[in-house]
Parts: structure tokens; sequence; C-alpha cells
């Protein structure tokens, strides 16, 4: 008999039944959200009493201390939803990984096959054009810090797991049998968190959309395993890429980028800055991402 794509699923659910209700899952969500930001309005407040020149580094992500500090910060975020599943829920911080072992197994079955396409789509049409680029960090200086900038981002991409597709999608997933509702709830919420109130309609549109189907190819990967174990590999994956590789010079996030573009040019060398360029980007992006978990599934054999 074919066996059930989503049965690991209930082992690692299993801690989250009995411990709460819906009313308790969105409290313990707003209770996560709110002490983040406080989290970063506090560091906001001591950045400008012991080194104001340091705000403006660590919120845009423009330098390499700023843009590692910043992803660093998202360990108060992972506290936090220990500390709320922990007290709210009543149950163990680990659980929301579940078995670290498997987990670990899983995650390097699967970020192997990740990075060997992403790495392949760097050498295959369409290139990006050349024309904008604007400087190349120093090689050696860029591998030095690579360590270090990939322990900044498995923090941040960490933090997110153990609250979407760990706290979240466990906790919804014990009150909701079918699929489709822990799936989608927990992955508006993950697309939402995406919108930038000072981006415009149209780009923060797209990216929403495209987080939202990040988000549901990781909730399948965890479903399929039974631990966050692949999510984490898809996400470190996706964003080790998004960091470490391109940025527009003094642009956000631009801190650990290998190669710099003029500022504002970026999107444009490679999709257009039309809106039919932007929908052709989404389009573009949308098919990589169902390589990537193509390529997750190769890689867990499920």
């Amino acid at each position: 008999m074919r066996r059930a794509p989503y049965a690991p699923h209930r082992a690692f659910i299993a801690p989250a039944r009995l411990s709460g209700t819906l009313l308790t899952v969105v409290l313990g969500y707003c209770l996560i959200e709110f002490g983040y930001l406080l989290t970063y309005d506090l560091i906001e407040a001591l950045l400008l009493a012991l080194q104001p020149g340091w705000v403006a580094p660590f919120f845009s992500g423009s330098t390499p201390l700023g843009l590692g500090a910043q992803l660093a910060s998202f360990g108060l975020l992972a506290a936090i939803v220990m500390l709320v599943t922990r007290r709210l829920h009543h149950r163990a911080a680990q659980t929301l990984l579940g078995p670290p072992r498997k987990a670990l197994r899983q995650f390097w079955a699967v970020l192997a096959p990740l990075t060997l396409l992403l790495l392949a789509l760097e050498f295959i049409p369409p290139w990006w054009s050349a024309e904008a680029l604007q400087a190349t960090r120093a090689p050696l200086l860029w591998a030095a810090l690579l360590p270090l900038s990939l322990g900044a981002v498995f923090v941040q991409i960490a933090a997110e797991e153990l609250l979407y597709r760990g706290y979240l999608q466990q906790q919804l997933a014990a009150l909701f049998a079918h699929p489709a509702s822990w799936l989608i709830l927990t992955n508006l919420a993950f697309g939402l968190a995406h919108w930038n109130t000072e981006g415009d309609l149209s780009h923060n549109v797209q990216y929403v959309i495209w987080a939202f189907c990040f988000g549901l190819a990781a909730s399948d990967l965890t479903a399929r395993a039974g631990t966050l174990g692949p999510a984490l590999a898809f996400h470190l994956a996706n964003n080790a890429f998004a960091f470490l590789l391109y940025g527009e010079a003094g642009g956000p996030s631009s801190g650990f980028a290998l190669f710099l573009f003029a500022p504002e040019t970026l999107e444009e060398t490679f999709a257009g800055d039309t809106a039919s360029g932007l929908n052709w980007q989404l389009a573009l992006e949308l098919l990589l991402l169902g390589l990537m978990w193509l390529a997750a599934r190769i890689g867990l054999k499920r």
C-alpha cells in the first residue's frame, strides 16, 4: 500500500496536542511578535545611546558588521518562541524541532542537493548583465567571512522556522485535522510578515505571494519529514544565496554580498523594471522554488 505522505507529521505535532486552544495559539503568536518588536525597540534605543553611528548599518544591513548583527538578533526571536512554548503551552522547546538526530540527518540530506542545484543554476543562461556591476568584494575577505556569514544567516532562518513551521504549524495542526487548514494559516502569517510598509504595492504583493509559496513548500517538507531539518536546509540554501552573492552597493542587506551593483539597478539587471518584468520575475522565482522543492524531496526520499 502507498505510504501516507504526511504520516511523520503525526508524531511531530503530538507534543502540541492538548497544549492549547485556538485562542491560546493566537495569544502565543501575538506575544511572540510583540516581544520581538519590543526587543528591536530596545536595541535601537541602546544603539542610539551608545553608538548612534551603528543604527543605520544595523537596520539596513549595508555593512558586514551591520548585517551580521541584524541577523544574529533573530536569536532573540528564537528565545521568545521557546519561552512562549514552555510557559504558555507547557511543553519542551525541543519539541519544536523534532527528534534532533533525525532532524540533523535530514538537514544534510536536503542541503546537499539544494546547494548543487543552486550552484548549477548560476552557470546556465539566462545570465545576469555585468554592465551595472559596481564592485566585487575582495574574494579572500568574502571567503574568510563565510563561516560567520553562514552562521548569522542560520540564526535568522532557524528563528523563523521555529516560529512558523515549528510553533505555529504544530499548534494549528493539533487543532485542525485537514492539512489545508494549517498549511494556509501558517503561511498566510509567514507571507504577511514579509510585507514591507515602506515598499510599493506591486513589489509587496509579489513578495508576499512568493513568501506564501515558499512557506507552503517548507511546511510540506516538514510534514513529510516529521522534523524541522528539511525546512531549515531549504530556508538556509535560499537565504544564503540571497545574502551572499548579490547586493546593491550600500543597499539593504548587502553586507555579505560578493557582487555589488550600482544602487537601484539590481532588479533591473536581473528582471527589468516594468510591471511585466516584475511579473516575469515572480514566475521565474516560483519556478525556481518548485525546482528547489523537488530537489529537497529527492534528498529526503519522500
